[in-house]
């Protein structure tokens, strides 16, 4: 699964030139050309964030300095540091990106039959995306700085992915059970994400996919 569109905007670099503020061009007096510029600015936010989240997918944390963060992105260590003023910083918030657009894509899911819904949520747990998030979660285990805030975004995203996740299935919490069922299919798509870690046992996962799905549509009647 791979990195999609931003949602803060960005739309890539601007147009070329300068400008000092409140410099007004042809047509558009009184108007300053700040526009451009922050362009670019969220533009390079954005490939740090994408190359944060590549970088955590393939070399894990130990391999993931600002660095070579920058270097992918290609910025200049600065440039990073600017945005990001530190380590921590800078991969928190690519998870949380990362998080954002998984929320995003699930939330742009067209309705369809519950077993295909399970599918896609476990889609979500076995790419590089969540494989970037474990190296976090791992990291933060043994960083004290690091725990509280990783811990805080994952209990945010894991409200807003349950909660999601029940507006697809099309589930009634009231009833006794549900919410049960929901929460044990998102924790056995992690349980998938994490045995992924090691291994790309496809057909195999296929099969357990399946077998929740139904699991999943008698539960929920």
């Amino acid at each position: 699964m791979g990195v999609v569109t931003n949602r803060d905007g960005g739309t890539g670099p601007g147009g070329v030139g300068t400008a000092r503020d409140g410099d007004k061009g042809p047509g558009n007096a009184g108007t300053t050309r700040d526009g451009p510029k922050q362009d670019r600015s969220r533009a390079t936010r954005r490939r740090l964030l994408e190359a944060a989240v590549s970088c955590l997918a393939e070399r894990g944390w130990a391999g993931s300095t600002v660095s070579a963060v920058a270097e992918r992105a290609g910025v200049s260590r600065g440039a990073a540091q600017h945005h990001f003023p530190t380590r921590e910083d800078l991969f928190t918030a690519a998870v949380e990106y990362v998080a954002e657009e998984r929320s995003t894509a699930l939330r742009t899911l067209p309705p369809q039959d519950r077993r295909t819904v399970v599918a896609a949520l476990v889609g979500l747990y076995t790419g590089p995306l969540f494989r970037a998030a474990l190296h976090l979660w791992v990291a933060a285990s043994n960083e004290p700085h690091l725990h509280v805030r990783v811990t805080e975004l994952e209990a945010r995203v894991g409200r807003e992915s349950h909660r999601i996740a029940v507006q697809l299935l099309r589930a009634d919490e009231s009833e006794p059970g549900v919410r049960e069922t929901v929460q044990g299919l998102l924790d056995m798509a992690r349980g998938l994400g994490l045995a992924n870690l090691l291994t790309d046992d496809g057909e195999r996962r296929e099969r357990v996919v399946a077998q929740w799905g139904a699991l999943v549509e008698r539960a929920l009647g």
